[in-house]
């Protein structure tokens, strides 16, 4: 029995406590919530149901919890109920029951853990969007990490997304790049406030080579951004993460958007003129001070292209924006959220900014440091190349994303337990690895006795598998991925645990038995599990390693 259908039995139970006692059953929730007691000793499931309906239904908590006892004691799979305190109510469900939850998630395979808590959400997810003036480097390798997990989540969880990247192709960055590559490429010194770097000498060189008799820093904007996105978008998809849409800054301008923005801004009653300059009213809604959207020039401000392209993905249909950021820009958050609300949305419906912190990396115990400007970054491919793909995209999704991070190469390499994916990749490898040798000795599945799972370490195991799917929902909820990656941890350690006391194959020349085949299920479930939650990270589940 999954902690679902649990949740289902209870709601049924106090439905028909209500219909009994001629109580408005309209005052019970839509779904019941059963969650672990905080001591095995309680039982295996605990609800607050009684406790959390009866002063609306008018009645006495442990009145209600003791008819909801009876009741939800004759559902299937329950093997007793208590009652607790003030009302709440312990659960103990029966061996068979806790035990049948293995064929439920061989028998769904990769659906299993997905849900619809989110469904009818249309959300756009923009994350990395790092400027095409350099390859991608540490800082925004975090996003495409947490960013691609979570975009995963979500659709798991029923929301319909779209993952976006904002391809910043206009604006004075680009210009300082332009003239960095054509100084590079006459062998001239880099402008005081340019780019250095090898890439930008291979790029320039690249353009030489191409356009020999080009001196104009147009043909090196053109052509430089062209291939440093290439390259930005390369890395990416070998890192494992692809993007729906890539949005060109430069379409806001050449399509009129700007001026559509400011219109509605205008018609909204929240700009004004100063000074020459337009000016939008963001102080009204919470800034720290009012934003220019024009200069007296004429000349759009960066915040200008926010305002528009913040109302294009609305009118593409999105019911929310998901604009993940970094550390640097943590002062965009309450000018962003005015900005929503001088459109006249709701910040707190429509628009989410996550901030993500530093990322370092460390080698023989001393950081690694990077820096665009000096040439010495930290890319995706340096990380990659130290760590690998799994472990680069699990480290950097295992923790929250507002907490700084170091990433020491020595641990996240390491063949060992206390490296967190290889600790759970091993259990995805151990238990693809059971299954090879039971097809080996002619073992399989055969008919499956719920009831033989019954040792504590089974019920442990059982439990763990049967909490994946609120997992997995949570995580979304919250923008937390790093929930799944420790659920992870907290599995391969209850499967270890099992291993070690319930033998799944039979020894030597003992024959086969109906307890080994129930364990095989459950070693398969618990497969499927992992799998299922280090495909949601980004990160493959081993047969062999």
């Amino acid at each position: 029995m999954t902690p679902a259908k649990l949740a289902e039995a209870v709601l049924t139970a106090a439905h028909a406590v209500f219909v009994a006692r001629g109580l408005d059953a309209a005052l019970l929730p839509a779904t019941a919530t059963v969650e672990r007691p905080r001591s095995p000793e309680h039982g295996d499931y605990a609800s607050n149901l009684a406790m959390q309906v009866a002063k609306k239904a008018g009645v006495n908590p442990r009145d209600l919890a003791t008819d909801l006892v009876n009741e939800l004691v004759k559902a299937d799979g329950v093997a007793s109920a208590e009652i607790a305190g003030p009302g709440f109510i312990n659960i103990r469900v029966d061996a068979a029951a806790v035990g049948e939850l293995a064929r439920t998630i061989v028998t769904a395979g990769a659906d299993y853990g997905t849900g619809d808590v989110l469904a009818g959400q249309n959300i756009n997810l923009e994350f990395v969007s790092a400027n095409p003036t350099g390859p991608v480097h540490i800082g925004a390798v975090r996003w495409a990490a947490v960013g691609d997990a979570l975009s995963r989540l979500l659709r798991a969880s029923g929301a319909s997304v779209t993952n976006e990247y904002y391809f910043n192709d206009a604006g004075s960055q680009i210009d300082r790049f332009a003239r960095s590559l054509l100084a590079a490429a006459n062998g001239e010194e880099i402008p005081e406030d340019g780019y250095v770097g090898e890439y930008i000498t291979d790029i320039a060189t690249t353009i030489r080579a191409q356009h020999p008799d080009a001196n104009d820093v147009e043909t090196f904007r053109t052509h430089g951004v062209e291939l440093m996105f290439a390259e930005i978008k390369q890395s990416l998809a070998d890192f494992g993460v692809h993007f729906d849409v890539y949005f060109n800054e430069k379409d806001l301008h050449n399509k009129g958007e700007l001026d559509a923005a400011l219109k509605r801004l205008t018609d909204q009653g929240n700009t004004f003129e100063r000074d020459g300059a337009v000016w939008v009213r963001t102080s009204d809604f919470g800034d720290d001070k009012d934003r220019v959207i024009r200069k007296s020039d004429g000349d759009w401000t960066y915040f200008a292209a926010d305002c528009a392209y913040y109302l294009d993905k609305r009118e593409r249909g999105f019911t929310k924006v998901v604009i993940m950021l970094g550390a640097d820009h943590h002062g965009y958050v309450g000018r962003l959220r005015a900005m929503v609300s001088c459109f006249g949305d709701n910040p707190d419906e429509t628009l989410e900014v996550p901030i993500g912190q530093m990322v370092n990396l460390v080698r023989d115990g001393q950081p690694v440091r990077m820096s665009k400007r000096a040439g010495t970054i930290v890319l995706l491919a340096d990380l990659v190349e130290a760590l690998g793909v799994d472990a680069s995209r699990y480290a950097l999704a295992r923790y929250s994303s507002d907490s700084n991070i170091d990433l020491d190469i020595d641990l996240w390499t390491s063949a060992s337990r206390e490296n967190p994916v290889y600790r759970v990749q091993y259990v995805a490898a151990r238990t693809a690895s059971v299954a090879r040798n039971a097809a080996e000795l002619g073992l399989d599945r055969g008919e499956f006795d719920p009831a033989l799972l019954g040792h504590e370490k089974e019920h442990e195991l059982l439990k763990a598998l049967g909490d994946y799917p609120a997992t997995v929902a949570a995580a979304a909820d919250l923008r937390a991925p790093h929930r799944l990656a420790h659920y992870l941890e907290e599995l391969a350690g209850t499967y270890h645990r099992w291993y070690d006391v319930c033998r799944v194959l039979p020894m030597g020349d003992e024959p086969a038995t109906d307890t080994n085949r129930a364990r095989l299920w459950l070693n398969d479930a618990t497969r499927t599990v992992i799998a299922n939650g280090l495909g949601l990270l980004g990160v493959t589940a081993p047969e062999r390693m």
